[in-house]
């Protein structure tokens, strides 16, 4: 072929493959560009616990299925732990099954924080929380104590017995409107924990011992409670060895109380209450608390969901074993059923011990 001629062949060609190749390269700059732009707004898009309440990094965690992490800033886990919009405020949800993973020292779940700082009575800490329970298990049996309830604030022993000087409940029976919220100091028992036990106090509502005639009977709807959704605060502050409570809601009364950490009101056995008397027969525990109750002992704060709807045979232990349902541990099934406990919290703070407020 004619030099000229070819030239004039391979021109056109040459040009409709650069430009084919040209375009394919911005093409693929543009897509990759598309890429780490939506993944940025993603990661923007993400509101994480942490950016809620900033104290996470003060924090561990055990979720309803056994995840743990000791990293909760920028954290999250879909189903457990995450932010939710309830249209004006984000709040940290804590969310837990009736039947999952367990720590262990119990047999009840828990999406709960737990604080790395550990301290004594003498020494103490502040926690602080305002939330609202969307939901607690709708399976259980009224004549159990536990059923129908959540813990959402406590400080937990870290030797000896490793029993609990405060929980926070809120606790509602199904088809009531309100739930009642009350509190349990656990004795730290002298000799055989065995015979440990709970004394609670109403704040809101009834304590821990009013429970329904039988396993599918309620008692009386509290007038003063709390209703899901509804708001309510707390303070636990540990201060020389007393501990300071407040507990607020708008629409409801300010409570107080006061407990001496140091100096058992249990000693003898003429202490026990007959709340304890009554409550506890069935199970044989009337034991005694040591006269220094929990000085000197290593504790932390909890804070979040700590499901006490367990799934045990009530038979078996008819104040904490509240026979509800569990769908063999799958938790997608629980959740779809009512079998699970839901915390939402808006606001929380941990620190030291602060003087309490003269009246």
């Amino acid at each position: 072929m004619h030099k000229k001629t070819l030239k004039h062949v391979l021109k056109p060609i040459v040009t409709v493959a650069l430009t084919l190749a040209l375009t394919s390269c911005l093409d693929n700059a543009k897509k990759t560009e598309q890429t780490t732009t939506s993944e940025e707004e993603t990661a923007e898009a993400t509101t994480y616990p942490s950016d809620v309440i900033p104290f996470m990094d003060e924090w561990k965690i055990l979720l309803g299925d056994g995840t743990k992490s000791d990293e909760l800033v920028d954290y999250e886990k879909k189903d457990f732990f995450y932010v939710e919009n309830d249209g004006t405020t984000n709040w940290v949800v804590y969310k837990t099954p009736n039947s999952g993973v367990t720590s262990r020292t119990s047999s009840n779940t828990r999406t709960e924080l737990g604080q790395k700082e550990h301290w004594i009575p003498e020494t103490g800490g502040k926690l602080t929380g305002t939330l609202k329970v969307q939901h607690v298990s709708t399976s259980g049996d009224a004549r159990v104590a536990a059923s129908y309830s959540v813990v959402v604030g406590q400080i937990h022993s870290d030797e000896g017995h490793e029993n609990e000087p405060i929980k926070i409940f809120y606790k509602k029976f199904p088809g009531h409107t309100k739930g009642s919220v009350f509190w349990n100091y656990e004795i730290n028992t002298a000799g055989d924990n065995s015979k440990r036990w709970d004394y609670s106090s109403a704040i809101w509502g009834h304590d821990m011992s009013v429970v329904g005639p039988s396993a599918t009977e309620y008692p009386e709807e509290p007038k003063d409670g709390i209703a899901l959704g509804e708001e309510f605060s707390y303070e636990i502050n540990v201060y020389k060895g007393i501990m300071y409570l407040t507990f607020e809601s708008d629409g409801h009364e300010t409570v107080k109380f006061t407990k001496n950490l140091l100096k058992s009101d249990f000693v003898k056995s003429s202490d026990i209450p007959q709340q304890i008397r009554t409550l506890y027969a069935a199970i044989g525990r009337d034991g005694t608390e040591r006269e220094n109750a929990y000085a000197g002992e290593i504790n932390y704060f909890k804070q979040g969901a700590y499901n006490q709807t367990n799934g045990k045979n009530p038979e078996d232990n008819i104040v904490w074993y509240t026979g509800s349902e569990t769908y063999g541990g799958d938790i997608e099934k629980q959740y779809a059923n009512g079998c699970y406990a839901e915390v939402w919290f808006k606001n929380a703070t941990v620190g030291a011990g602060t003087p309490p407020e003269t009246e």
